[in-house]
């Protein structure tokens, strides 16, 4: 039998991705099985009258992905099975590709420098306890203390006893879902939601239900059904506009939302890193229902993405496990990063950028706006991305990789589905992740590839 090979007469520039694209496409139309032996680079190099070298770069690429394994010794093979779950973001950067796919802040030469000025103060005045100490209780009052300082910026009064100090959001999220679902238990949250969510509970043991949402966010009647018929211990959350849909939950719908919670007494895990960056939002639900949320919040994604810290407020009930939970799996945040946020908070560094942020992602949105004039989306003035439904007859995985052929990486929407129902595909579209100057062009191939008739651009590819 003859192994599939790529067609040369279908590549394009970068070659490597056209070549490695091509070999996806065949892994998942079923073309090549999982274990197959592939060419050796050299090999498949001659056979196509390529270099060398970007056979090598389209092998990496389709590692990255893990649809295939390197073995030393033994040679390349498709790996379709047992494989972890792809990020939908570049982990790193890729050529000359414009990566509008991880989410992230607009950062400018400032931030590296307000950082390298806070690493020059660190060096003059670090305390022996940040730099010696193992014991968090040694290392963190002081920073307890200014963070219930920031938690009111965010809308929350809460006691220093509450908080927990930790490397950003997702050490936060991971240790409040250790503390309130246990293996075996399930927990509910948006059908579009957080990336993580998915390999987490398979890491963790408890189950993961996906619910309805609507332009409101999740709708509380689906989670009183749940709780009625599933074994819902809590409820994990983003209703600030940080979830895929840039959804900013209104009051109404959060009362509601607790009120099922008080019904049923189940915990609430309500994820908002972009704490006071969203002007005249609703109170956290954390206000709402103290005695059963768990309020994560984080500097990464609204100060600067170095400042790898953040806060986790626990109800009562829930201070000794969210303790041992972080003992657990973090120990405790790396206090010299702590040192740096705490004098931010108290110098008004941290407010200070913040308020930069949102004057420079407003200006974000105006740029999209102007460039995708005309296409339906879904976005907040202060949302660091935008959500974007793709038309009827485009295929998600398709638009995503022929927007990478155009030198644009994208977010696929289907990384942030967490239910089995009825999916209507579309991409997330980072606006923080690269100038203003390369945001414009990357908007500008997006809107071409909307309007391109889809069959004749796969074609073209």
């Amino acid at each position: 039998m003859t192994m599939w090979l790529p067609d040369p007469a279908l590549l394009r520039r970068p070659a490597y991705l056209s070549l490695a694209d091509q070999f996806a496409r065949a892994i998942s139309d079923g073309k090549l099985e999982n274990g197959v032996r592939l060419p050796t680079h050299r090999k498949l190099a001659d056979e196509l009258g390529l270099s060398v070298q970007t056979v090598s770069r389209a092998y990496e690429e389709l590692i990255r992905r893990g649809l295939i394994t390197g073995e030393v010794g033994r040679g390349t093979f498709v790996q379709t099975q047992g494989r972890e779950p792809d990020p939908p973001y570049l982990p790193e950067r890729l050529g000359e590709v414009i990566d509008l796919s991880i989410l992230k802040p607009v950062c400018e030469t400032m931030h590296h420098d307000r950082l390298k000025g806070a690493l020059a103060w660190l060096a003059e005045n670090l305390p022996a306890s940040s730099a010696l100490s193992f014991r968090p209780n040694v290392v963190f009052p002081r920073h307890r203390a200014v963070a219930v300082d920031w938690l009111k910026q965010c809308g929350l009064t809460v006691s220093p006893q509450n908080v927990s100090v930790t490397n950003g959001a997702t050490a936060g999220m991971t240790v409040a879902l250790m503390s309130v679902a246990p293996p075996g238990s399930t927990v509910a949250t948006e059908a579009i939601g957080h990336h993580t969510l998915v390999p987490l509970a398979t890491y963790l043991g408890f189950h993961l239900d996906g619910l309805p949402i609507d332009d409101d966010g999740l709708i509380p009647e689906a989670l009183d059904e749940a709780c009625r018929h599933s074994d819902i211990r809590a409820v994990f959350l983003q209703p600030s506009v940080i979830n895929p849909t840039a959804t900013l939950m209104s009051a109404e719908r959060r009362a509601e939302i607790v009120a099922v919670a008080r019904k049923h007494d189940i915990a609430i895990v309500e994820n908002d890193v972009l704490g006071p960056l969203v002007a005249d939002r609703p109170p956290p639900i954390a206000a709402l229902a103290p005695e059963r949320t768990l309020y994560v919040t984080s500097f990464t994604k609204i100060v600067v993405p170095g400042l790898r810290i953040g806060y986790l407020v626990a109800p009562d009930r829930y201070v000794a496990a969210v303790a041992n939970r972080h003992l657990v799996s973090n120990w405790m945040a790396t206090p010299m990063v702590a040192e740096i946020a705490s004098k931010w908070v108290s110098d008004g560094t941290a407010m200070e950028l913040v308020d930069w942020q949102r004057a420079a992602i407003r200006r974000r949105h105006d740029i999209a706006a102007e460039v995708l004039d005309g296409v339906k989306l879904r976005s907040h003035p202060e949302s660091l991305h935008l959500w974007l439904p793709l038309p009827d007859g485009r295929s998600e995985d398709g638009f995503v990789s022929q927007a990478r052929l155009q030198g644009v990486a994208i977010a696929p929407g289907v990384s942030f589905r967490t239910s089995e129902a009825r999916w209507t595909p579309a991409v997330r579209i980072s606006l923080g992740s690269t100038d203003e100057a390369e945001l414009r062009i990357g908007l500008g191939l997006v809107a071409k590839l909307l309007m391109a008739d889809p069959e004749h651009l796969l074609l073209a590819i």
